[in-house]
């Protein structure tokens, strides 16, 4: 199902969601507002690409110690305390290298968090576009994949 599909589902079933993203900088909550009537399910939107205020959004500064921003972990902390802080269904959390310089590993972790049943979904996604937007695309389309293999 498309982003409009998803925004219909959460209207159905009654279901809010929220979002913290860092490298899509906002792209998944902004489509998201691009479909009629989204106002009745995205509660919060936080695009946290500073690790500072991933840290002021809840996620545990000893888990990016750890794993890094750039982390499985630290996608799951996002999801998590952005459904706590909106108090939201649905939590999301997003974050990742859509580029890199050195040669570290490109890859965005993505994160659904469902506060009903305390259950976290997780996708990685491997960047292989050329350009930053599309690899933000890409990004979002693995959401919807996970999104419809998980929650409906």
């Amino acid at each position: 199902m498309n982003l409009e599909s998803i925004v219909k589902y959460l209207i159905d079933n009654k279901l809010t969601i929220a979002t913290m993203e860092s490298c899509t900088g906002g792209l998944l909550a902004s489509l998201i507002t691009d479909v009629q009537d989204a106002s009745g399910i995205l509660k919060f939107s936080a695009v946290t690409y500073s690790t500072e205020f991933k840290i002021k959004m809840g996620v545990n500064k000893d888990i990016i110690d750890k794993y890094s921003v750039y982390s499985k972990e630290t996608a799951k902390e996002m999801a998590y305390n952005i459904a706590k802080f909106s108090n939201s269904d649905l939590g999301v959390g997003i974050t990742g290298r859509l580029t890199s310089n050195l040669n570290e590993p490109k890859g965005v972790d993505i994160c659904i968090y469902n506060k009903t049943y305390d259950k976290y979904y997780f996708s990685f996604c491997e960047i292989k576009k050329e350009t930053r937007k599309e690899n933000k695309l890409e990004v979002i389309e693995d959401f919807r994949k996970l999104f419809n293999s998980t929650i409906k």
